[in-house]
This record gives C-alpha cells, sequence and structure tokens, in this order.
C-alpha cells in the first residue's frame, strides 16, 4: 500500500554514544563477541532530514568530513528506511539529508545514530505509527547499537549489546570527547583484543569466565548521579586493543587525566577518547587545555534522549 506522506520534511535529532564501561567476552564459534556495555547518550547529535522522494538516497553535510560515506544501498541508513518501508507495507520513498557531527568510525555510534534517525523520520514521514517495540526490533537487525540509538538515555547492553535494559542514572554527568582525525575499524579492534588475550598480553581485559556483567559499581555510581565514584568504575576491555592499533592515542589519555579529568577512556572501539570531569566548568577548563595541546576538544553531557523528531 502507499501511505499518503506528508509535504513537509521531517527533522529527526539523533544522538551519538558512550561506553562507561565495557567488558567482552571471549569469541564464539561465529567470531562475535557477548558483551556487557553500559551506555550513555551523550549532547553530539546527527540530524537526518526525510523528504518524499520516489527512491530511496541519501546526502551528507555536517561538521566533519563525510566525502568517504557511502550512498548507495550499503549505507545504514538507506538499509533503516527500506527494512521500515517493507516492514509496513509502504511503497513512497524517501531522500535522507544528514548532517554529521558524530566522528566517523570513532566508537560512538554516529552510524548507528543515522539509522536510528532514519527509522523514526520515515515512521513520521509515512504516518506507520509502528509500535515502539517493532521499531526496536527492526533497529536490532541493523546492528547491536542502533537499539540503543533509538532510546537513548542510559541503558546497559547485553549480548551483541543490542538487548537493553534502562539504567537508572540522576542528574547530569560532563564529558569532553577528544575527537581523532582518523577511525578505527570495529571488527580490527575486537580482533586485536583477541590476539593480546591469546598472548596472555592483557591484565584486566582478559575474558571474564562465562557471560560478561556490568558492576554494580558502576549502576551504583549513574543511580546516584555521582561523577566521582563513576571515574572510579569506567572500563573499557577494547581499550588495550585500540591503543595498540593506534599508541598515539596513549600520551593523550595521559594528558587529559594529568589535566583534571576525574578519569578518561577509550569510547567503543575507539579513537574517540572521554574523559569524565565534576562540571561544566572544569570540562571548559579541560577543553581548553587539549585544544592548546592540538586536540579537537568538544564539551557533551548525558544523558541525553534517544531518537526524536525536531519540532519546528
Amino acid at each position: 500500500m502507499t501511505i499518503a506522506a506528508a509535504e513537509q520534511t521531517v527533522h529527526v535529532r539523533a544522538p551519538g554514544k558512550i561506553n562507561v564501561f565495557m567488558r567482552v567476552g571471549a569469541a564464539g564459534a561465529d567470531g562475535y563477541h557477548d558483551v556487557a556495555t553500559a551506555y550513555q547518550a551523550v549532547s553530539l547529535y546527527e540530524d537526518v532530514h526525510a523528504s518524499p522522494a520516489d527512491g530511496f538516497s541519501v546526502s551528507f553535510g555536517g561538521s566533519i568530513d563525510v566525502s568517504a560515506l557511502p550512498t548507495d544501498d550499503s549505507n545504514l541508513a538507506i538499509r533503516a528506511a527500506k527494512l521500515l518501508a517493507e516492514a509496513a507495507g509502504v511503497d513512497d520513498g524517501v531522500h535522507l539529508a544528514i548532517d554529521k557531527h558524530v566522528p566517523i568510525a570513532g566508537g560512538m555510534g554516529g552510524g548507528s545514530a543515522d539509522a536510528a534517525g532514519a527509522l523514526v523520520a520515515c515512521d513520521a514521514l509515512w504516518g506507520t505509527a509502528l509500535p515502539k517495540e517493532e521499531l526496536h526490533a527492526l533497529a536490532a537487525q541493523l546492528g547491536a547499537d542502533v537499539p540503543f540509538a533509538l532510546s537513548g538515555g542510559t541503558a546497559i547492553g547485553t549480548g551483541r549489546g543490542d538487548q537493553l535494559s534502562p539504567a537508572l542514572a540522576t542528574g547530569s554527568f560532563h564529558w569532553v570527547l577528544v575527537v581523532a582525525e582518523f577511525g578505527l575499524s570495529t571488527p580490527a579492534v575486537y580482533g586485536e583484543l583477541d590476539r593480546l588475550r591469546a598472548q596472555g598480553l592483557v591484565g584486566d581485559e582478559a575474558a571474564p569466565d562465562g557471560a560478561p556483567v556490568v558492576g554494580p559499581e558502576v549502576l551504583h555510581a549513574l543511580r546516584q548521579g555521582d561523577a566521582g565514584a563513576l571515574a572510579g568504575a569506567l572500563h573499557n576491555d577494547l581499550q588495550a586493543a585500540a591503543i595498540e592499533l593506534a599508541p598515539e592515542l596513549g600520551p593523550v589519555l595521559s594528558l587529559g587525566r594529568s589535566a583534571g579529568a576525574l578519569a578518561g577512556l577509550v569510547s567503543g572501539s575507539g579513537p574517540t577518547l572521554a574523559f569524565l570531569v565534576g562540571s561544566a566548568a572544569e570540562a571548559v577548563d579541560l577543553q581548553v587545555t587539549l585544544a592548546a595541546a592540538g586536540h579537537r576538544a568538544l564539551h557533551v553531557h548525558g544523558a541525553v534522549p534517544g531518537a526524536r523528531v525536531v519540532r519546528h
């Protein structure tokens, strides 16, 4: 069927994320790893604009270099739009114009935010009004981080990261991000972790016995809104592998910690670095210090909502 499309463009804003905690299980027979992670959506957004079209297309702009992004059917946002159209029996097409601000291949889920934004934007544009549960089921087919980009806030992810349960979090946490001028392949980082583990070259990043879990100290710190306690609980099993592949990350982590951060870590598979600070004023001070050292530093806060329609 064809659902009457709204004439106006639909604008959806979807957040990037940081992994404040990440434990990675051993590789399974299929090569994939179970994870236990604490996601937090932060105030660095992708803006997805969906407008009626005969077919499916995507274009990119924004504050980062988007020249290398695919615009064919392999693009995750296009896949999201087509998946929704198929699920809802919609014959209409869409053009997606995406302003990107989340680093590409940066460990912050920018592509997943694009996909989540496309799902919400097309649902609004086509008037399909899919239940939240159905949108999340479609999101899970697109990638492990896409369901979280839909829900936002703070959540615990298990399995491949797509099995979400909300985490009670209070207050606002302030972060300074250092954005690299290069990306890291997620499969390459996981592969490097497997290599380091096989050679016994990891300490705290050794594979857990059984299924990985998020430590109770993380949940307690989030629930209390206590940045100091959260700083002591930050952990990422992928950090050693990311630094092995990109050794220049190590000195930047040391600089941020010595310049006032409560703690710092590689976000997800990297190479974006996330520094936790105690207040907005401290974030500005650290941002200035890191920028003076030649790094692209951004002040963000979390948690923020997931992909939402922006009313103009």
